[in-house]
C-alpha cells in the first residue's frame, strides 16, 4: 500500500516529468475513479498545466495554471489508495497496463494514473487547508514538530499503536511504518498514551523522521533498509541477512519477534525490547 515515502517517491517523479506542459486530453476508463464529474474535470484542466506539487501524509496535491492568470486556484488531488502509481510516457507508446486515467500533453507525452484494484482517486479542490481541515488530516509526518506530535498525543487516551495511525495524529503513518517506529523508539504497541513519558515522545518524533527519511532515501525499497530494521520480518522482500532464519528474530537482542493484533491490524514487535 502507498504510504508517506512512496507518495514523496511518485511527488518528486510527477515533478521531474510532467510539469509546465498543456493538457490536451484526459481519458477516463471508469468514472468511479473520478471524486467530481468527468465533464467537470476536462473541462476544467484541459487547456491548463500542471506547475508544482505538494504532499500531506498519503494525499499527493498538483497545482494546475492556465492561460488566464485571474482564474480561481485549480488543484488536483490524487489519494493512490492501495496499489497506485504513476507513468510519465511516450504515445508511441503502449498505455502501460493498469492506466485507467490518463493526462495527453500537447508535447506527446501522457501521464498515466495506474489504478490495479480501483481504489484509487483522483478529484479537483480549490483550497488544500480547507481539504485538510474537513478531512480531518494532521501535520504531515515529515513536517510535524516534537510540541505539535506531544500535544496530539497528550489529547488522546488509548494505546499508542492505533492513536499514530490516526491520520489526524500525524499524517502519513500506516500500519508497517508505525510498527517500525514503534520498534526504533522501542515502545510497546499497546503502551497507553497516557502512560508516555516526555522522552519517550521524543523518541517517537526522533524514530518517525529516521523512518520515513530511510523509506523515501531507499525509494521504498525493502531490501535496501538497514538491517537493524524490523521491516524485514514481514518478508515483502530479499532478505539483507545470509542467514535465512535471521530476520524473524530481533536485530538488537536476538529475541524471536512477536506477532499479534493492536487496533484491527497485524504487529510486529520485540517483547524484550518493547515491554509493556
Amino acid at each position: 500500500m502507498p504510504e508517506l515515502p512512496e507518495v514523496e517517491i511518485y511527488r518528486l517523479y510527477l515533478e521531474s516529468s510532467s510539469l509546465h506542459q498543456p493538457i490536451e486530453n484526459i481519458e477516463v476508463d471508469d468514472p468511479k475513479l473520478l471524486t467530481v464529474p468527468f465533464t467537470t474535470l476536462y473541462e476544467t484542466l484541459v487547456g491548463r498545466w500542471f506547475t508544482g506539487t505538494r504532499r500531506i501524509g498519503k494525499n499527493l496535491f498538483v497545482l494546475t495554471d492556465g492561460p488566464d492568470p485571474l482564474d480561481q486556484p485549480v488543484i488536483v488531488h490524487m489519494h493512490f489508495g492501495m496499489t497506485g502509481d504513476l507513468a510519465y510516457y511516450h504515445s508511441s507508446l503502449d498505455r502501460p497496463k493498469y492506466a485507467r486515467i490518463v493526462f495527453h500533453f500537447r508535447n506527446g507525452f501522457n501521464l498515466g494514473f495506474i489504478c490495479p484494484r480501483k481504489f484509487e482517486r483522483i478529484g479537483l479542490i480549490d483550497d488544500i487547508p480547507a481539504y485538510l481541515k474537513r478531512k480531518k488530516i494532521g501535520k504531515d509526518g515529515l513536517a510535524i514538530s516534537l510540541s505539535e506530535l506531544t500535544e496530539q498525543i497528550r489529547r488522546k487516551k488509548a494505546l499508542i499503536k492505533p492513536v499514530l495511525m490516526d491520520q489526524s495524529t500525524v499524517a502519513g503513518l500506516g500500519n508497517w511504518i508505525v510498527d517500525e517506529v514503534l520498534f526504533q523508539a522501542r515502545i510497546h504497541p499497546e503502551k497507553r498514551t497516557e502512560n508516555l513519558t516526555d522522552d519517550e515522545i521524543r523518541h517517537l518524533h526522533d524514530a518517525i523522521q529516521l523512518v520515513l527519511t530511510t523509506a523515501i532515501r531507499h525509494e521504498a525499497q525493502y531490501r535496501d533498509f538497514p538491517i537493524n530494521f524490523l521491516i524485514h520480518v514481514r518478508e515483502w522482500d530479499d532478505s539483507p541477512y545470509d542467514d535465512v532464519e535471521a530476520h524473524k528474530f530481533c536485530p538488537r537482542c536476538g529475541t524471536r519477534i512477536a506477532k499479534s493484533e493492536v487496533g484491527g491490524r497485524t504487529t510486529y514487535f520485540c517483547p524484550n525490547d518493547q515491554q509493556l
